[in-house]
């Protein structure tokens, strides 16, 4: 889904990060879809947080303490997956890694210079994706995590 709006706002997720083993905060940019039934469209690609993706729409209240816009849940979901990569090797740099997975329309952000986020539409097909992928993980190039895997993605990788 794509918006003609592009006034944005910054929505605080709150939630339990495997990776990182703690509670954290992350703070996403979203389209204001409709301000007044506080609609959003994720415009970010999340980082640590599980179970939201980029297009996703969500529903946020603002903190009457903190005056912010709070993450409370997701009206609908987009397709999109989100995967998270750490990178293993000093063989092969982080940028070439990311361009592979460019070509196959996945867009990537890089967190430091170890770990990346990618995000996978909901037309592109996760199971080429999801080879290489385990290509690079069996040369021990990188290592990957499936936090937020969309139903359409998750059926191809089980097909």
């Amino acid at each position: 889904m794509t918006t003609e709006n592009t006034e944005h706002a910054q929505i605080i997720v709150k939630s339990y990060s495997d990776l990182l083993e703690q509670e954290i905060e992350e703070v996403l940019w979203a389209f204001v879809l409709d301000k007044e039934n506080r609609l959003y469209q994720i415009d970010s690609i999340p980082f640590y947080t599980s179970l939201i993706a980029s297009n996703d729409i969500v529903f946020a209240d603002i903190d009457p303490e903190t005056k912010q816009l709070i993450y409370q849940k997701t009206i609908s979901y987009s397709g999109h997956s989100t995967i998270q990569v750490v990178m293993n090797s000093e063989t092969i740099a982080m940028d070439e890694v990311r361009k592979t997975f460019n070509k196959m329309r996945c867009v990537s952000e890089a967190v430091n210079e170890d770990f990346f986020v990618l995000d996978i539409p909901d037309d592109v097909d996760y199971k080429q994706v999801k080879a290489e992928l385990d290509r690079l993980e069996a040369e021990e190039i990188l290592e990957y995590a499936e936090p937020s895997l969309s139903d359409v993605h998750r059926k191809q990788k089980e097909l």
